[in-house]
């Protein structure tokens, strides 16, 4: 893609999600969010290839009627109450009508199932940006009119989705499909605990930005796609190799490393709510999840590819990839349990 014509389609990211973010009227926050979309699908349509022009049809379809549902929820809302604050949700049916958008839009369960299709047809770095920033200005939405909604609706959205996360994934053995899973899974932690701790749902989303981060750089840095190219991935970089398992064993809600300290503080939030069954369904499909987390480490680190003599070495050739976003979203994803205390200090 032209230079200049990245820049402005990744201007115009920065744009439709600042937009919302700083609105407190649904006809500003919708702008945004039109922006953010229209910006996104050339990026994710640039390679001209059959499976990337379907995945972009299906993200725009899907986008489209979220972005319509939204509009004719703030339309109702303002309608009623004579206003288009955000703050003013007083009408059920428009509140219900936002949540079930919004969910549609960063893809909660049971409005799941265009995610993994469309990421498995984007290249990894278009799937980092969807699977990211594209959740920053509908979680911002949410949170900012969680109060209206019912704590009923977003407790079902919570579990629905750390359910689909954890159980979609299992069967897969394409890579993006998997990430796609974990993104459902993780929305779910933090749509679960918005109602009662929404820092901790900040606290999540920053976490999972950084861990998902490193896991899509990484497979970028690797070339792979699927499970079965994994295997390669220890002769080409071993140190890489071993940092990946890592990162996906913190993906996963593993301690001692960063993905285990929302999973613990929204737990430990749980049983203070005296919501000990919430709790324990959500700590058996982290188990769900740490399942095909560990599936993959043990394609990368236990597993080697055939080695016949019409194999070709992959030599340890120099990248030319830039490694610093990845060794920084990787050193975040890997080291910040220990200094919890001083998080849980600057989030309260």
């Amino acid at each position: 893609m032209n230079p200049y014509v990245l820049t402005i389609m990744l201007s115009s990211l920065g744009l439709g999600t600042t937009l919302t973010f700083a609105s407190s009227h649904w006809l500003l926050a919708w702008m945004g969010l039109e922006i953010n979309t229209l910006a996104i699908v050339p990026l994710m349509a640039q390679h001209h290839h059959p499976r990337a022009v379907e995945a972009t049809t299906k993200y725009f379809l899907t986008q489209a009627t979220a972005a319509a549902m939204i509009l004719f929820a703030g339309t109702t809302n303002a309608w009623i109450t004579g206003e288009w604050d955000m703050n003013n949700m007083s009408n059920s049916i428009a509140s219900t009508m936002v949540i079930t958008a919004l969910a549609l839009k960063i893809g909660l369960a049971p409005m799941h199932f265009w995610m993994p299709e469309v990421l498995q047809g984007l290249d990894l770095s278009t799937g980092l940006i969807l699977s990211t920033w594209q959740k920053l200005a509908p979680l911002t939405l949410i949170i900012q009119t969680a109060q209206a909604i019912d704590p009923a609706v977003l407790t079902a959205l919570g579990l629905m989705s750390a359910l689909a996360g954890g159980w979609g994934g299992l069967n897969q053995t394409q890579l993006r499909k998997i990430l796609a899973y974990s993104s459902i899974a993780h929305m779910g932690w933090m749509i679960l605990i918005l109602q009662y701790a929404p820092q901790l749902t900040l606290l999540t989303l920053t976490t999972y930005i950084f861990m998902t981060s490193a896991a899509f750089l990484t497979l970028k840095m690797s070339s792979a796609t699927k499970i079965s190219t994994l295997a390669m991935t220890w002769s080409n970089s071993p140190i890489l190799t071993a940092v990946t398992a890592l990162v996906l064993l913190s993906l996963g809600g593993l301690p001692p490393l960063t993905g285990f300290m929302p999973k613990w503080l929204i737990l430990q939030e749980l049983t203070k709510q005296n919501l000990p069954l919430t709790a324990t369904i959500m700590a058996l499909t982290a188990l769900l999840s740490l399942f095909f987390y560990l599936r993959l480490c043990y394609a990368m680190t236990l597993t080697m590819s055939p080695a016949t003599t019409n194999h070709i070495t992959p030599w340890r050739t120099k990248t030319t990839q830039n490694s610093l976003p990845l060794s920084i979203s990787t050193t975040i994803a890997l080291g910040l349990l220990p200094i919890t205390p001083a998080i849980l200090t600057l989030v309260n």
